[in-house]
């Protein structure tokens, strides 16, 4: 290697060490408060440190979800609105391991970009602790690389990982069986599936991300496709503690037609009412300026179910008051039935 130096610097190259620096300092307070039993040690290490015994469990078996945000980033970049992405990644990880029967316990966030921007950052990251702290789970620790020459402009991308835990015995799907009542939870718009149907049709109508939303005209149409994606960690964990709970179903990518089969043990379908709840203004919106036949809005979106509990019959009126008064939109969507696969009756209105 030559002894001859040129001047050159990390940062000159496009990597800023010090910005880098600044962020974690600047996201600390932000992941402190989303401290709970079992955390060690956090931000600063080159790992995180986690106590089972800590935070309660005896015979605790571990459970591992990570996943990302897809092209709703490019909504958050095109627009510049960056405060609630964050908690899109950790519902998107967080509800998912619900569904196995799993407390989340802590997460980990992996934030990609071309040109570390701070004020982007930190509110991006403020994001993901909002998700943490909303879902009794700890941020504890990430990475944060900047990649000069892999990402174009303000382009960025983000993913997550997040680790739960349950007593040995306690996971589900268990038990689920014909004549049970499926329950759903209303979602809060499109979620984070879906994005790149979404922004196609938005390019077909020829509106601008800051055009009045025609299906909520009081925000911008940017603003209204950033809802973030709902938490509904401690609601379902409250429903499988008082009993009768045998699966749950987080609505995502392939919709209530693909998703709900996953908690279904072979020979057992479901029958599901599309008249049992109202379509969401903003699906009814897609639906029509992109055409989409309703097989096609099932397997796509959500269509205003994000989260589905497959419960006793038994338990069904109490499960379905307990989650109204913890604040849930709940529809008795319809029952498990013999015969593979999802079924429909009616029509989404």
């Amino acid at each position: 290697m030559s002894t001859q130096k040129n001047g050159l610097t990390y940062a000159e190259a496009g990597v800023d060490i010090d910005a880098g620096n600044t962020l974690v300092d600047r996201i600390k307070p932000a992941a402190k408060a989303t401290a709970r039993s079992g955390v060690m040690a956090g931000l600063g290490g080159f790992g995180a440190l986690f106590d089972l015994k800590d935070a309660g469990y005896s015979d605790p078996i571990l459970v591992a979800a990570t996943d990302g945000v897809g092209t709703k980033l490019r909504i958050a970049i095109d627009t510049g609105h960056f405060d609630t992405i964050g908690i899109d990644l950790v519902a998107m990880c967080v509800n998912d391991l619900v569904c196995q029967g799993a407390e989340p316990l802590f997460f980990l966030d992996y934030f990609a970009t071309g040109k570390l921007d701070l004020d982007d950052a930190t509110a991006i990251i403020t994001g993901i602790a909002k998700g943490c702290e909303a879902s009794g789970c700890a941020l504890i620790g990430g990475e944060t690389a900047e990649m000069p020459g892999m990402y174009a402009g303000g382009d960025f991308d983000l993913a997550g990982f997040a680790v739960g835990a349950m007593e040995r015995g306690a996971d589900l799907p268990a038990g689920v069986a014909e004549g049970d009542v499926l329950l759903g939870l209303a979602s809060d718009g499109v979620h984070s599936n879906g994005y790149s149907l979404v922004r196609k049709i938005v390019e077909m109508t020829g509106l601008g991300w800051d055009a009045p939303a025609p299906f909520a005209p009081e925000i911008t149409l940017g603003a209204a496709l950033l809802a973030p994606t709902r938490l509904y960690v401690k609601q379902a964990l409250a429903a499988v503690r008082a009993g009768g709970v045998h699966g749950l179903a987080h609505i995502t990518g392939g919709g209530l037609t693909e998703n709900l089969p996953r908690v279904l043990p072979d020979g057992l379908g479901a029958e599901i009412d599309l008249g049992a709840w109202t379509l969401p203004p903003v699906f009814s919106w897609l639906g029509a300026a992109g055409g989409l036949a309703q097989d096609e809005m099932l397997k796509t979106f959500n269509s205003g179910i994000g989260m589905v509990l497959v419960v006793d019959p038994s338990r069904a009126d109490a499960l379905a008051q307990l989650l109204t008064e913890a604040g849930e939109t709940v529809s008795r969507l319809g029952e498990v039935t013999a015969g593979e696969g999802v079924r429909y009756s009616g029509a989404l209105a």
